[in-house]
């Protein structure tokens, strides 16, 4: 268990953060700068399964300025293994979650990258401490592990911009939890999907997105 954790959390980390965290460019693009228009907004997310992930759960968000208050609720993950859970959002992005429309190499699978145009890129890391910008994107051992399958996350995390706020807000967020242990053997390993579209060194399975919710 630890060996897999490590190779998560080591070699692919750069990969995967070129990968997402493009937050700032594609996160102020075409932004909508009115300030007249309320700093604070309510937000909710059923949480559907990706993937025959069998998973579950609804979010709620609370946005003030830059600040949120993040309330997850997720079932039917992969006990104790590291489940990376982002908000998503980019300008070019359709605000969704993808659908096997969005199945490119048709593989009958899911993968990260294929997901991007429908959620867009990180614009905040669902850490249970320290950092939450998208330079967490991959902090392996800052993300929940899902004990006897659940993830309960409440925290108050800061965006990175007003524009980035005021997309969530504006209902254009989206969360997605990722890691799936596709063939049930208690660790991500290459067994199963081979390896991640977005680093070699990595399964897939653990960075296949599992779960996904659109804020409204």
């Amino acid at each position: 268990m630890k060996k897999s954790t490590r190779a998560y959390a080591g070699a692919g980390s750069a990969a995967l953060l070129a990968s997402l965290a493009l937050a700032g460019s594609l996160g102020n693009a075409n932004a909508d700068t009115s300030s007249n228009e309320p700093s604070r907004a309510e937000l909710h997310a059923h949480l559907d399964p990706l993937n025959n992930s069998g998973t579950r759960g609804n979010a709620e968000v609370v946005v003030n300025g830059l600040r949120a208050h993040v309330d997850l609720n997720a079932y039917g993950f992969a006990p104790n293994l590291p489940h990376a859970e982002h908000i998503h959002f980019g300008a070019e992005a359709r605000h969704e979650c993808p659908s096997v429309f969005d199945d490119a190499n048709g593989d009958f699978r899911l993968n990260t990258s294929e997901g991007l145009p429908a959620y867009g890129s990180i614009v905040a890391s669902l850490t249970t401490r320290g950092d939450t910008s998208p330079a967490s994107a991959l902090a392996v051992d800052r993300f929940p592990t899902a004990p006897q399958g659940a993830i309960h996350y409440d925290r108050r995390i800061n965006f990175s911009s007003a524009a980035v706020a005021r997309a969530i807000r504006n209902g254009k967020g989206v969360v997605v939890i990722h890691g799936i242990d596709y063939n049930n053997n208690g660790k991500y390993d290459f067994a199963s999907a081979g390896k991640s579209d977005l680093d070699p060194s990595l399964p897939a399975e653990a960075t296949d997105p599992a779960l996904c919710g659109v804020l409204r």
